[in-house]
């Protein structure tokens, strides 16, 4: 029996969410971000029509703080982590034949960029909390540097994938095999560059989505000083000439932090059981995003949020989550 990661528009049991834990890390934005993901967390939750939410706290501190601000019905778990990007550090959850597993990979701070104590450990944490079987991968990967659509076909970047601040002894060809020995990929859309000025190198997360089996959503540049333009066009292309529908959402174009381009993103949505959750900037584009994402998922609740605080540390709504599927 083959476990494969399902896609994300199946059944969640839970979904844990990294809690904003560090004031040393996140400074004057702390309590702003942790109020954003607050809001995050109940459009998930959706007073219970949508799926459990474990809020991943790193100290007793910040587990109090989430307790007071979540309510009682999401539960906290205090786990030590570096910082919130779960969907990086946490366990990838597959599943098959009525089994549940978790994969847990090497993690070195997107290629050394970030080491901080404990991310590399969160994920063996995480999986004995939940009594999640869970298998240690000896190698790096990312949860946000790879989406599947169910069906045993990924898409990944260049870029990130074979960039020797990661694997650097591992071909191509053997990044494949693992891929398929580990999450049940049975093929592998290569990108080429994620976005610009992303420290991930390239997350796939915030460059393509699928949203469907072999329906495969992009970025679309809304004028020429989109930075991410030629990105967005190399992208379809690929996607194309490898056999897979492109579906287009409004890009946000240039969003500037301090005077510098930032990795700003409407592909880093969120979905979950009942709502689909998708970033927003104070760009042109954040109504239109909203509505074209919700167009994909006429099942679920379309919501836009701010995320200008928690995009200070790097990521957006699907950064910092890690969704455990159902057992069929």
């Amino acid at each position: 029996m083959t476990l494969r990661q399902p896609a994300e528009w199946a059944p969640h049991e839970w979904v844990w969410i990294g809690f904003p834990s560090h004031p040393e890390l996140w400074q004057e934005d702390l309590d702003p971000a942790r109020a954003e993901v607050i809001a995050f967390a109940r459009a998930v939750h959706a007073d219970g029509r949508g799926e459990r939410v474990h809020l991943v706290a790193a100290d007793a501190e910040a587990a109090a703080a989430a307790e007071a601000m979540a309510g009682p019905d999401i539960r906290v778990d205090q786990v030590p982590f570096g910082d919130i990007w779960l969907r990086d550090t946490a366990p990838i959850v597959v599943t098959g034949g009525g089994q549940r597993e978790g994969r847990d990979f090497g993690f070195n701070g997107w290629g050394g960029k970030y080491v901080l104590d404990h991310d590399d450990m969160v994920g063996a944490r995480l999986g004995d909390r939940a009594r999640l079987p869970t298998r240690r991968c000896a190698w790096i990967l990312e949860g946000g540097a790879i989406d599947m659509d169910g069906t045993g076909l990924a898409v990944t970047t260049e870029q990130c994938l074979l960039n020797p601040n990661r694997n650097p002894g591992l071909s191509r060809t053997e990044i494949e095999a693992r891929l398929k020995d580990e999450l049940g990929v049975d093929r592998l859309l290569w990108l080429g560059d994620g976005l610009a000025n992303d420290h991930t190198d390239g997350h796939v997360d915030n460059l393509a989505r699928f949203v469907a089996p072999r329906r495969l959503a992009l970025p679309e540049a809304t004028g020429p000083d989109d930075p991410n333009a030629a990105v967005y066009a190399d992208a379809a292309a690929r996607a194309r000439a490898f056999g897979v529908e492109v579906v287009h959402i409004p890009s946000p174009g240039a969003v500037e932090r301090d005077g510098e381009v930032i990795p700003a993103s409407y592909m880093n949505f969120y979905i979950g059981n009942a709502a689909v959750v998708v970033p927003q900037y104070g760009a042109a584009n954040d109504d239109a995003a909203v509505a074209a994402v919700a167009a994909l998922f006429p099942g679920r609740e379309a919501i836009g949020f701010r995320a200008d605080h928690i995009l200070t540390g790097g990521g957006s709504f699907h950064c910092i989550s890690q969704q455990v599927p159902r057992i069929a």
